[in-house]
């Protein structure tokens, strides 16, 4: 592609970004309801006022972004301009392309978050598989890569519960991950990751499979409306493990939660259970259980919904082993996603939290259903 043609294809998806984002009309919706705010009995119902400020915030947020995009663009233009007048040489122009295509890129895949959670903070859960040491290392391996994501992109993570292996790595552990569409952008990790390595813990040297399940469901805040029946709710309280000497906690400030879930829909029950061992405080603990609790029940809401209006992603497999989403195969330095297909040769990376072209190959291809 020339440089012309760039600039014109960049022009272009600028265009189609201004309509699929309704630009025009978000800027008058924000305009319209910050003069809400501004009446004497606005914040007279908090929870209504919080909502209507959260998504001036979020819609000021897309003007804002695509706003940045329109006038990169409108740069390059100029720029191409000068070039053809003989006023800019081309590096001058090659440089401002390489400002404006992350620019467009960026808004293109954000425009593929438009689902109603995915602005959303994110609690990703990680389970290890059949496998003893080796899956419970792989488990730790993965819990390390998306700690090493949200820091790369700025995001607050904390380990909500972790479960130890016996003898290395993890059974279990739950994070939670708060930064901007950090549900949009992790959703797409919810399945089975398979690792297939020479195996550090085998005497022999043999190669290995393991796998591991993640899940990821939105962290839901206090505008959502979750109904807790706290007729069906009950605590458990106990030492959280620690590593020995000043590290044990002496006292029982970790957190275990019963619910009784009863499906409004099909009537089944069965038993939520939630630990949270995060601080030494009991009602921190405490309060950050709910939290989890609301946002498992928030997605058992939603999921409904979605099969309700049968946009169930054929994609998105059910967790169980063998039904993996993507392979992780260290001898032979690839990570292939079964889903898109993409894939790359640097393990490293990917394990040090780069699965970013991973997860724009998916949104890219799933996210606009």
């Amino acid at each position: 592609m020339t440089t012309a043609e760039t600039i014109k294809d960049l022009q272009q998806r600028t265009e189609a970004l201004r309509r699929y984002l309704n630009i025009d009309n978000l800027t008058a919706q924000v305009a319209e309801e910050e003069k809400q705010t501004e009446a004497p009995d606005f914040w007279n119902d908090p929870k209504q006022a919080q909502r209507i400020m959260k998504a001036i915030q979020t819609k000021k947020a897309w003007v804002t972004a695509f706003r940045e995009v329109e006038n990169s663009c409108g740069d390059l233009a100029v720029m191409g301009e000068f070039f053809d007048s003989g006023d800019a040489t081309e590096q001058e122009v090659l440089d401002q392309i390489a400002i404006t295509q992350p620019l467009v890129e960026a808004l293109e895949l954000k425009n593929m978050l438009q689902g109603e959670s995915d602005h959303f903070d994110a609690v990703l859960s990680i389970n290890a598989g059949a496998g003893g040491v080796e899956a419970q290392d792989w488990a730790e391996m993965l819990m390390r890569m998306y700690i090493r994501y949200a820091e790369t992109h700025n995001y607050r993570v904390a380990i909500s519960n972790s479960l130890d292996g016996e003898g290395a790595g993890i059974k279990s552990a739950t994070l939670q991950i708060e930064g901007d569409y950090a549900y949009g952008y992790l959703k797409s990790e919810t399945g089975v990751h398979r690792l297939v390595r020479v195996s550090p813990f085998n005497a022999q040297g043999k190669r290995m499979t393991s796998f591991a399940s993640v899940s990821v469901t939105p962290l839901v805040d206090d505008t959502i409306e979750v109904v807790v029946d706290m007729s069906r709710l009950s605590w458990d309280t106990f030492r959280s493990g620690g590593a020995g000497g000043q590290n044990v906690n002496k006292v029982e400030s970790g957190v275990r939660l019963r619910y009784q879930y009863k499906d409004p829909y099909t009537g089944a029950e069965e038993e939520i259970l939630i630990e949270n061992t995060e601080t030494r405080d009991q009602p921190k603990n405490k309060e950050n259980a709910m939290r989890l609790l609301r946002s498992q029940l928030y997605e058992r809401e939603l999921q409904h919904r979605m099969e309700e209006q049968a946009k169930i992603k054929a994609s998105q497999k059910k967790i169980e082993w063998g039904s993996q989403i993507r392979s992780y195969v260290m001898d032979d330095r690839r990570v292939k996603d079964h889903r898109t297909n993409y894939q790359t040769s640097d393990v490293a990376a990917v394990m040090d939290g780069k699965i970013d072209n991973f997860i724009k190959a998916y949104l890219m291809q799933f996210g606009a259903e």
